[in-house]
């Protein structure tokens, strides 16, 4: 066989530009700003209320001792190895994290009818179900709540598709705007995707009621409109995973087709594994073969599959009646926690005589609260006390210890009354 002879390289640009120079720099996106910012800052109050991760006291990133207990069995298993799964992952992780968000008696399990697939955390979970509705669904408009998750619209856009917002939460009550809702659904485009938050919804921490689900679920249904669950925080809400699933089980269960992204970056501390699942219930068991088809031709070019320690530590947990009997154990706690928190941020706030109403405080849910607070206020937070956070209010209530309400307590008093008008403090 002849040999070659090596090509001198080829000189694309003679003057040494880079094919990218006129590339302009993309805008900072805002929460990582805001934790580089206090990463930096080395005041030793300071604190870090922004990035969604639930803390213990001191501060670190809080790792469930169920999780620490199945990591070690996983370690010692010395037949495991680390073999490609399947494109759509661990056939069991599906399987059980469809009887989680369905529940076990699911008509729709019984019947065949759900496809699950392993994603790369809540996020991929969404982008995958937005590319399969980009290619293969009719109407590629999605309304999504106002306000949302700060990545929803990245992820949904990304995949081709249009955005529109249905109003969700009043500014000016702090409370659900369920009237709007009702409207702006009821005059949407007929087959749009609606993306909901089945509970503890980010970043607000407002949901509707289970009769206003219901009444939702009505209108959704006699509209022709396809629901897009993003289910986050299930059993940080009510401390119950099946109670906080009941949003997604009467979509599930009534006949109608559905889509779920699921995420066990909170509910079981696994952010850093990036370990989620994508649901869709189907009409007929035919259509659900179809569709996983489908699915596998979607994230074959984007990841082509999932990773496998994140699938093996939450397939360990939800198959074992002990494991998952610990896990429940330690969510509980995590929500009481929370509860815990709200109740003692609102009476600092009320004992401080803070000026304003704060009972939103402990009337919202989950791991999120919108303060209220504007963003010359958090400005303030931010230049005189070193807190941190979202500019718009929203603050993780996981990342706030018990022992820095006071501090937090006192900061929100000083920013509130330097923003009053000095007449009012006459």
């Amino acid at each position: 066989m002849e040999h070659l002879k090596p090509m001198e390289p080829t000189r694309i640009h003679s003057n040494g530009d880079s094919l990218f120079q006129d590339m302009t720099f993309a805008p900072d996106i805002p929460v990582y700003v805001t934790t580089a910012a206090y990463n930096k800052d080395p005041c030793p109050n300071k604190l870090h209320l922004g990035i969604g991760v639930y803390r213990t006291e001191e501060g670190k990133c809080h790792t469930l001792n169920v999780v620490k207990q199945v990591e070690q069995t996983l370690a010692n298993d010395l037949s495991a190895d680390k073999e490609y799964l399947p494109i759509t992952g661990m056939p069991e992780f599906n399987k059980l994290s469809a009887k989680l968000m369905f529940g076990s008696g699911s008509p729709a399990i019984k019947e065949s009818r759900v496809v699950t697939v392993q994603c790369v955390s809540g996020c991929l979970s969404l982008r995958v179900g937005a590319e399969f509705l980009a290619k293969h669904y009719h109407q590629h408009v999605v309304y999504l709540p106002e306000p949302t998750y700060g990545n929803h619209p990245n992820l949904i856009s990304a995949a081709g598709l249009t955005l529109k917002t249905y109003r969700y939460y009043d500014p000016k009550t702090l409370v659900l705007d369920f009237q709007g809702l009702l409207e702006d659904l009821g005059s949407a485009l007929t087959g749009a995707i609606v993306l909901f938050h089945a509970c503890g919804h980010n970043p607000t921490g407002v949901d509707p009621t289970c009769q206003q689900w219901e009444q939702i679920r009505q209108l959704v249904r006699q509209r022709g409109l396809l629901p897009f669950f993003d289910c986050a925080y299930q059993g940080l809400v009510s401390g119950n995973l099946d109670d906080d699933a009941q949003s997604i089980r009467m979509f599930g269960c009534d006949g109608g087709e559905c889509f779920v992204a699921q995420s066990y970056s909170k509910n079981m501390g696994l952010y850093g594994e990036r370990i989620g699942s994508l649901s869709i219930v189907c009409k007929t068991a035919d259509v659900a073969r179809r569709v996983e088809s489908q699915l596998k031709l979607i994230i074959r070019p984007l990841y082509s599959n999932p990773p496998i320690h994140g699938a093996a530590i939450v397939t360990a947990i939800l198959k074992d009646r002990d494991l998952y009997q610990k896990w429940t154990n330690e969510l509980k706690a995590m929500r009481d926690r929370l509860v815990q928190v709200r109740r003692q941020l609102y009476d600092s706030l009320c004992n401080k005589g803070t000026p304003g109403d704060w009972s939103h405080i402990i009337k919202q849910v989950g791991m999120y609260s919108f303060t209220g607070l504007n963003k010359d206020q958090v400005d303030f937070l931010t230049r005189e006390y070193h807190i941190y956070m979202s500019s718009d209010g929203r603050i993780n209530i996981g990342g706030l210890s018990s022992k820095a309400v006071p501090y937090f307590a006192g900061a929100i008093h000083d920013a509130v009354i330097s923003s009053l008008p000095s007449s009012t403090l006459a």
